[in-house]
């Protein structure tokens, strides 16, 4: 949440397929972008004061230049509406540095499956792992063909047979994935799963049915499903929180969440999915013990009770002190 923001400058942007576009950022002042890897995203701050997360899809060992791409999604809350109608190229963003939580782990062979959108951080990781020229494969489904995008990046990896690609108006390529999983189980692969909620949910029900240990997978959502979304409940209470900088100490309504209630009272902490799963809120506790909501921090991290997400979060004592 105190990351410094990175001024960039929109390079290019294209129409890589129906309703996805690519942007391509560079630094504003013509230097290198930060390091990152494989799986990693950034925070984009939009016009209007929004905040968005966008994989990171280019290669990683180029740090001239971040690709993204962005779907269009007319039901979301306008981030990507904005990047598509209003960001042109030349425009200058305000971006965060890339954080990863879907890392690419040492392996004898990799399972990478993408859905829609899915592809972005999904790609960056086969550009590593061909890199490397270790074992993997990449599936790639979409609903059809003109909603696929980046196929002309993948072309290469469809010749030489690591990239497969599976469209559902298209049953002659279907995904066989009780035998592509069943053979991740025998293998000992990890495998790596991007793309709609509905598409990880189905992906990951079926690798469990297959015998895929739970330590195999990984998984990166976009957003949560209505059933997985924070809840408040009917026994939450109203509590405290105090900034530690300052002492202030600020009450929080039983039906409010702390970044709402915050913002209401002159302090503001920046959010952008508002469901726990993106980071852009993450704040540190220095006393106190959050209840958590979010599906961002690791059970361990959870645990440790120093830093949690006060978008859909909340308290299990009448005080939290905030590292604010």
């Amino acid at each position: 949440m105190t990351d410094t923001l990175l001024s960039v400058r929109v390079a290019g942007k294209s129409e890589v397929a129906q309703d996805i576009v690519s942007l391509e950022l560079v630094s504003a002042d013509g230097g290198m972008l930060p390091a990152f890897t494989p799986g990693a995203h950034i925070d984009v701050h939009l016009p209007g004061g929004l905040i968005r997360q966008y994989s990171l899809m280019s290669d990683c060992q180029d740090r001239s230049r971040f690709q993204l791409g962005i779907l269009r999604e007319p039901q979301s809350r306008g981030g990507s509406i904005v990047l598509h109608d209003q960001v042109k190229t030349g425009d200058l963003l305000q971006i965060s540095a890339p954080r990863n939580r879907f890392e690419l782990v040492p392996s004898l062979h990799s399972l990478l499956l993408a859905g829609g959108i899915g592809i972005t951080p999904i790609f960056c990781m086969a550009l590593e792992l061909g890199r490397r020229d270790a074992d993997f494969a990449l599936h790639y489904s979409c609903r059809s063909q003109a909603r696929a995008a980046f196929l002309a990046d993948l072309e290469p990896m469809i010749g030489t047979g690591r990239a497969h690609m599976h469209f559902d108006d298209q049953p002659r390529t279907a995904l066989d994935v009780v035998a592509l999983l069943a053979n991740a189980a025998h293998s000992k692969a990890q495998v790596y799963v991007c793309g709609p909620a509905g598409y990880i949910e189905f992906i990951r029900a079926q690798a469990h049915a297959a015998g895929v240990a739970d330590s195999q997978i990984h998984f990166e959502r976009f957003a949560l499903s209505e059933a997985d979304k924070p809840q408040a409940g009917d026994q939450d209470v109203a509590f405290q929180v105090q900034l530690a900088s300052t002492g202030e100490i600020f009450d929080i309504p039983a039906d409010e969440t702390i970044t709402h209630a915050l913002d209401r009272q002159g302090v503001f902490i920046p959010v952008s999915c508002e469901e726990g799963i993106c980071g852009t809120c993450l704040t540190g506790v220095k006393s106190g013990i959050p209840d958590h909501r979010d599906s961002y921090l690791t059970d361990d991290e959870h645990a440790a009770n120093d830093q949690f997400t006060p978008c859909c979060s909340r308290a299990r004592t009448p005080l939290l002190v905030l590292d604010l």
